[in-house]
């Protein structure tokens, strides 16, 4: 059997930056997949809190040079890389300086929500695809964690669904208990449109808020996973209700091949 070929795509991972559990998460999981003879490639958003010369980030020019489309504007996309000290793990950073060049993640100084974040995620999402068709890196399953990389799914199910890059491959969501109470504007479903994206398809954004992100995710992702027990009354609810759940045993011993399984499963 070919090695089995997965892409991670969250909004940080350690040690380029913490803000939250999604961090560790994702710097685990690969590294054991990796262990256990994957093939793995990690993307994630280049935020302006990540130093680019203590980390040893670089651009790849051949990777970059694209325009992203959000909403009715195109803004270029960066590529960089950097290794993970310690790990024979790459990981990609996708860039952009009206996003991600601000000196925080999700919230300014006076931690305000910002109100561009929705426009943030879907050029995230959209990014992450293009970069893998450029890498020519097909990928067998694609895991998703957080609301930032929830659009994902449904862009795989949809716009790339015939895309010989992405014919075959399966996509996994976890959901993490990252909840924030801001309400988006109405042109998101606009914004987030691509080709073969139907209003239908973008129905669960409507809400435009953190819940129809999760949502969204859910509802096309192949298996939903909770990434903690107890994920809050709305998370739990919204997990308990989608028919792709999983719930694995994350113990340390199983851990490992808990998500192997999983992975294996799901292309057979």
């Amino acid at each position: 059997m070919e090695k089995l070929r997965i892409l991670y795509v969250a909004s940080e991972i350690n040690p380029f930056l913490q803000t939250t559990d999604v961090a560790d998460y994702v710097r685990r999981l690969p590294q054991a997949m990796q262990e256990r003879g994957a093939e793995i490639r990690i993307l994630v958003p280049r935020f302006g809190l990540i130093n680019e010369r203590k980390n040893r980030l670089h651009e790849v020019v051949r990777l970059s040079g694209i325009n992203i489309t959000v909403g009715d504007e195109e803004k270029p996309l960066i590529i960089k890389v950097a290794s993970i000290p310690n790990a024979k793990l790459q990981v990609y950073f996708i860039d952009n300086d009206d996003y991600f060049h601000r000196k925080s993640v999700f919230f300014d100084k006076e931690n305000n929500f910002y109100d561009d974040n929705d426009e943030r995620s879907i050029f995230f999402c959209k990014g992450v695809l293009e970069t893998v068709k450029k890498l020519g890196w097909a990928p067998d399953v694609v895991h998703c964690n957080d609301w930032m990389t929830a659009l994902i799914p449904m862009y795989l199910k949809t716009t790339y669904r015939n895309d010989p890059m992405f014919k075959d491959t399966k996509s996994v969501f976890t959901v993490h208990n990252n909840a924030f109470d801001y309400k988006f504007d109405a042109d998101l479903q606009s914004k987030a449109k691509a080709m073969d994206v139907s209003d239908e398809a973008l129905a669960h954004l409507h809400s435009a808020d953190f819940e129809g992100f999760v949502k969204i995710g859910c509802a096309y992702a192949d298996a939903v996973l909770k990434a903690e027990e107890n994920c809050g009354e709305l998370l739990n609810q919204i997990f308990n209700e989608t028919p792709k759940k999983v719930e694995l045993d994350e113990e340390e011993a199983n851990f490992s091949e808990s998500y192997y399984n999983l992975y294996t499963d799901l292309l057979n």
